[in-house]
């Protein structure tokens, strides 16, 4: 079978990388194959309001497939891709169909870390990464009483505030020493301990877990690195992901970390291109290539790739954003903090709405704003008008973020 380009991985990459191909004029034929059997769905309301049946986000899809049809492109769901030869430029599926491709885009994503202890395959440990786990732990959140959740990143506090808000015993486990260690400053990591405790949660810090205890094969307790052990009839493990680049990898493609890409997005193979999750790329905010997890760079980076295999050349600088939400909080981030050697204020976490301005030594790189919508898209602005902030004008609250504006 002949197709012009071929995207594996009906990702929200995916889709917008078809959309973003036809946007740019191409015309041959477009095929999208995933291996899950869903149409293309945003994954970022499973670990928030879909576990809540909150309106808006109890329907994850992001198109239906009537809308896929009208702009011919084509959907292979339930399929997966285990073989890519880029000699022969083909892609073959399990079932030893090969497909033929023109141009090719990898937008397989990432999968979850599995947690490497005793016990971690007991009935009632659960992972959230796809809408089958989303519901398959909704449902369990339905029935438990006790939940452990080990993980004090993004996915396990927002699955911790959603077992709460269903008034279930929770405790959250992290090995370092603060929540959300990887991505916010210790101020930030403090606010929302507090919160999550005020909240009726236990938080366990500098914490390792080394079993999960079982009864009749089900999960019955996690048992942590002090010798305590505690009950639950529920486990949510987020222990962050890993890049599905093993096609890639097979191919002979260039991996490290994720797949390899320029700022055009192409892989090591000029015919084939690569984005979302699974991508490693240059940015011009970062100080090496970066692999981000996020929804915006779905989105923005999979415009690159579509526009590319359709031949017109585009560069991907967009600014990098993330967000989660947490009870009544929005943690709004913008920029990179991480190698950040200091960090400015603005507000009063006393008051929950503040924001962290974070610097390397003169350079601003990055802003979180927690309850503060203003700063965070101001802070967007500036970064994508090249404006470098300085910690005296980001701690200065007379000082309006948006005036530093250029006209």
């Amino acid at each position: 079978m002949s197709q012009g380009i071929i995207i594996v991985g009906a990702s929200q990459a995916g889709m917008q990388t078809a959309l973003a191909a036809r946007s740019a004029g191409y015309t041959g034929s477009i095929l999208l194959v995933g291996e899950e059997p869903e149409l293309p769905y945003q994954r970022p309301p499973l670990s928030k309001g879909f576990l809540l049946d909150k309106p808006g986000q109890d329907r994850i899809t992001l198109r239906t497939e009537d809308f896929y049809a009208e702009r011919d492109i084509g959907l292979r769901l339930g399929t997966r891709v285990s073989l890519l030869d880029c000699e022969a430029r083909q892609v073959i599926t399990t079932g030893g169909e090969k497909i033929s491709y023109q141009g090719l885009a990898l937008t397989t994503g990432a999968r979850v870390r599995q947690l490497p202890v005793p016990g971690a395959q007991a009935e009632g440990v659960c992972y959230l990464r796809t809408a089958a786990q989303a519901r398959d732990l909704k449902a369990r959140m339905a029935v438990a009483s006790r939940a452990v959740v080990i993980g004090g990143g993004f996915i396990g506090l927002e699955v911790a505030a959603a077992l709460r808000e269903k008034q279930l015993q929770v405790t959250v486990i992290e090995a370092q020493d603060r929540l959300m260690p990887r991505v916010v400053a210790p101020p930030v990591s403090a606010f929302y301990a507090r919160k999550h405790s005020a909240q009726g949660v236990r938080v366990l810090l500098s914490t390792g877990v080394e079993a999960i205890t079982t009864t009749a094969s089900r999960v019955s307790g996690v048992r942590c690195s002090d010798g305590e052990t505690i009950p639950a009839d529920l486990v949510v493990v987020g222990i962050g992901v890993v890049p599905n680049s093993e096609l890639a990898e097979q191919a002979g493609l260039a991996c490290s970390n994720g797949i390899e890409v320029d700022a055009s997005t192409r892989t090591s193979d000029p015919h084939i291109v690569a984005a979302g999750d699974c991508a490693l790329h240059p940015n011009p905010y970062a100080s090496t290539p970066i692999r981000l997890e996020s929804v915006q760079n779905a989105s923005e980076q999979s415009r690159v790739a579509g526009a590319v295999l359709a031949g017109v050349e585009r560069s991907y600088d967009a600014v990098p954003w993330f967000w989660s939400e947490q009870y009544d909080l929005r943690l709004q981030m913008a920029g990179f903090s991480a190698g950040h050697d200091h960090y400015v204020m603005r507000g009063d976490p006393e008051q929950g709405q503040f924001s962290v301005f974070y610097f390397q030594a003169d350079k601003w790189i990055g802003i979180d704003s927690v309850n503060r919508p203003m700063d965070h898209i101001a802070g967007r602005k500036l970064f994508s008008a090249g404006v470098n902030l300085t910690a005296q004008q980001a701690a200065d609250e007379s000082l309006s973020l948006k005036s530093l504006l250029p006209p």
